[in-house]
């Protein structure tokens, strides 16, 4: 009896309606699968359709070309290892999510997803029909069990699996980023493993899906939950990974272990990732965006630079009157550092023609905010009229405190087709921009070293658009506006709660307000990386019309 068992990992990034490029991974995968002497190849949730793919699993046609895609390809790969894949199944009047395992050509089992995810940014029950938990499957000397991703969360499937006959777990999964998800994630694997007893591999999806990120980390664990192998986040892996049957069953045998960062890191290489996804997948490659002089811009620039490389960034400078000297050194300062390019275009004689033309409305009236937003309209219309012109997409850098309570203008510094910042605090802009500083890595195309001006970092924020304006005249301190808008927003905490911990009851009120008030500005924002376990949009999505306020 053989007592060896070698299974190919594929922890690779799918394009969602790229079937043919996504079936041609699989095949690539496969080829090194077979050349290593694999008796299985691993491919994650809905590989050949990507993930997720909303409403477009529920178009017939879609579905008839994702299964024949499947199907082809299964049929295809017939001289070399099995091959598991993730797709839509559809069987009369249901539609599953489901994983197709075939081997010599032939399909040896069709999985079907039990547990659908409907909490937080999945959908899946308005998408798929639940499927009745599928036994395990046999490749070659061993059975396997599949809990695809959200079955795996949840003691039953698992358990069932076991009890028929199962000798080791492979989840396929397409299991998006928050902050920390690897610790979350491991938690479950490990209690899946000690009820089962049963080795566990963990497989995951990696790259960008407009807001979502897929970070892969992959792993392995042996029964008593012993880690034997880790995958990197954020980079395609195929890794060989060989189980041995001895007295006890079957043992995964130890292999690769890649170091798994911290949460700087991680967030700063997702917000990096989720651009140059976003572009590639859009057909992108280059971007604009306009630099103040001011720390959102800079780093917006900055991950920019990282994600496609300098020559692929343009920053425009887009100064009045009531830009300083200070800034429009240290926006020359920054696109110096980073090695992107840099154009001024002056607003001054575009806003008078503007506050020309309305005058004969405006007259009797005092300026106000009206006035400041038409500097930051116009520096919009700029930044479009270039991106058109140029075919560059021009990207938005509200930080996600701005976004929360509103302090952004509709139609001006919103304008964009990207936000790399749109789930990053201000607080954690300012440390971001610290460890880029002090960091440099191999997925990086951008410069190594202090690319951010330290006194970018250090000034006191402002959107000048009037004399001597500082951002801290309109909102409280950031570390107080940020603290408040996590128990809001991340906590669902009530005002009450926030004034028990010491929060002052007029600024958590204007806050409440100021984040309610804005809901209709959220949804007309440009996408961005969802990094945090609460992303606007994504996780949390109110009605834009909304009389209701805590008085408590």
């Amino acid at each position: 009896m053989t007592d060896k068992f070698r299974l190919t990992l594929g922890q690779l990034n799918a394009t969602v309606g790229d079937l043919a490029g996504n079936a041609q991974k699989a095949r690539e995968a496969w080829a090194e699968a077979k050349a290593a002497g694999a008796d299985m190849l691993a491919l994650p949730e809905m590989f050949i359709t990507g993930y997720q793919t909303q409403d477009l699993v529920l178009k017939p046609a879609f579905v008839e070309d994702a299964m024949a895609a499947v199907k082809a390809l299964g049929e295809e790969l017939v001289d070399g290892p099995a091959i598991g894949i993730g797709g839509p199944y559809v069987e009369g009047d249901n539609r599953y999510n489901a994983y197709y395992v075939y081997q010599h050509g032939k399909l040896v089992a069709r999985v079907l997803k039990h547990h659908l995810p409907y909490k937080q940014l999945f959908d899946e029950l308005r998408l798929f029909d639940s499927g009745p938990v599928s036994g395990p499957y046999r490749i070659g000397p061993i059975r396997i069990g599949s809990p695809i991703c959200e079955d795996s969360w949840y003691p039953d499937v698992a358990e069932t699996l076991a009890e028929t006959g199962a000798e080791i777990l492979l989840v396929p999964n397409g299991s998006p980023y928050h902050r920390n998800k690897l610790d979350l994630r491991m938690g479950h694997m490990v209690g899946r493993c000690i009820e089962t007893g049963l080795p566990l591999v963990y497989l995951n999806l990696v790259g960008g899906q407009d807001d979502q990120l897929y970070d892969g980390a992959s792993f392995v664990l042996n029964p008593g939950a012993k880690k034997v192998v880790q995958l990197a986040p954020f980079q395609e892996r195929v890794v060989h990974v060989d189980f041995t049957r001895g007295p006890d069953g079957w043992l995964a045998e130890p292999g690769v272990m890649e170091t798994q960062p911290d949460e700087w890191e991680q967030d700063y290489n997702a917000m990096m990732l989720g651009l140059r996804e976003y572009l590639r997948k859009s057909g992108f490659k280059k971007v604009l965006l306009g630099l103040s002089g001011g720390i959102d811009s800079a780093l917006v620039a900055t991950i920019a630079a990282d994600a496609i490389g300098p020559e692929n960034v343009r920053c425009v400078m887009l100064p009045s009157e009531y830009t300083s000297q200070a800034s429009l050194d240290d926006a020359a300062n920054c696109a110096t550092r980073l090695g992107v390019r840099l154009d001024t275009v002056k607003i001054d004689g575009a806003r008078d023609a503007v506050e020309d033309a309305l005058a004969h409305l405006m007259e009797g009236t005092k300026p106000d905010t009206t006035e400041e937003n038409i500097q930051s309209r116009l520096r919009g219309l700029m930044l479009m009229a270039i991106s058109n012109k140029f075919g560059e997409m021009l990207l938005t850098t509200g930080n996600k405190s701005e976004v929360g309570v509103g302090y952004a203008t509709i139609y001006g510094d919103m304008a964009g087709g990207y936000n790399p910042i749109k789930d990053l605090y201000k607080t954690r802009v300012f440390e971001t921009c610290r460890w880029r500083n002090a960091n440099h890595r191999d997925w990086m195309m951008g410069h190594a070293g202090e690319v951010i001006p330290p006194q970018i970092i250090s000034k006191p924020p402002s959107a000048e658009l009037r004399p001597n304006q500082k951002d801290q005249d309109s909102l409280p301190p950031y570390e107080v506006l940020d603290a408040i808008l996590e128990g809001l927003v991340e906590k669902d905490l009530a005002r009450k709660d926030l004034v028990a911990q010491g929060f002052d009851p007029e600024v958590v009120k204007q806050v409440e307000k100021l984040l309610y008030g804005s809901e209709w500005k959220r949804y007309q924002a440009a996408p961005g990386p969802r990094i945090s376990t609460k992303a606007f949009w994504l996780d949390r999505r109110y009605p834009l019309v909304n009389r209701w306020r805590d008085e408590s």
